[in-house]
């Protein structure tokens, strides 16, 4: 079914996608969506969108291996709203078995800024070279650490299609067949919702209004925080807990 929906999108390749879109600084915006609306979202965005294609695929798996100290520096300094805070995590794409170390901190007026470094190794441990360079990208975004240590946290799965929307030089993605699973083994399965994330320099995209069309509005879910918050109840959790009660039942997470 997905694949019929994008039939209709013209192709691009990676170094093109990367080459007009790459927005490694950029303003992102998050939204929670039934899966169900997917092909209703295909079918109005722009004429000229595009859908990224790689070797006949336009959905690809990924792995996502979060870290964080051992005070959850990580978490609570998202969970809190600070304006220092980041994000550590392995992303493996498993179609083409790349690895990629990413350091995510926050730049002018609330901009994401990624750095990436190549990763060589299982996706779930950091080697000392890979600690120094996330060490580094923090201390240059001056990010203060309590404990520079990093552990393992929690790992999730998913399904991405990505997009690109010329008229304003935009990037979108939509997350889908969404899981989260702790290292001792608890998984958490989302198979009826999707996360679509818009990505631009500035402004609104084309998807981002078609989206407010429909009455959907950007919502503060973060696949690591959020996924963090439903398997460990005790932690705090105002910024999702709405997300968390309606669309989160950790009841339902599972063990290996």
């Amino acid at each position: 079914m997905i694949a019929t929906d994008l039939i209709g999108l013209a192709p691009i390749g990676l170094d093109e996608l990367v080459e007009r879109a790459g927005l490694l600084t950029r303003i992102d915006r998050k939204y929670l969506l039934p899966e169900a609306s997917l092909p209703v979202i295909l079918a109005g965005l722009p004429y000229d969108a595009r859908v990224l294609e790689i070797d006949g695929l336009r959905e690809f798996a990924y792995r996502s291996a979060y870290f964080d100290t051992p005070g959850l520096d990580s978490y609570l300094t998202t969970a809190q709203r600070r304006r220092r805070r980041f994000k550590l995590r392995i992303r493996s794409y498993l179609d083409s078995d790349l690895h990629l170390l990413e350091v995510k901190t926050r730049g002018a007026r609330g901009a994401t800024v990624k750095q990436r470094f190549p990763y060589a190794g299982d996706g779930a441990t950091l080697s000392a070279e890979m600690r120094t360079h996330a060490v580094r990208s923090l201390d240059s975004a001056r990010v203060t650490l309590r404990d520079p240590r990093f552990e393992a946290v929690i790992t999730t799965h998913f399904e991405r299609i990505t997009l690109l929307l010329p008229s304003t030089g935009s990037r979108a993605t939509i997350d889908r067949a969404l899981s989260w699973t702790l290292p001792d083994g608890r998984t958490l399965h989302l198979p009826d919702l999707m996360i679509v994330e818009t990505k631009s320099a500035r402004g609104a995209s084309p998807l981002d209004r078609l989206l407010w069309s429909m009455s959907h509005r950007p919502c503060p879910i973060s696949k690591y925080a959020t996924g963090m918050a439903a398997l460990h109840p005790a932690l705090p959790d105002n910024r999702w807990h709405r997300i968390l009660r309606q669309h989160f039942n950790p009841a339902e997470a599972s063990s290996r």
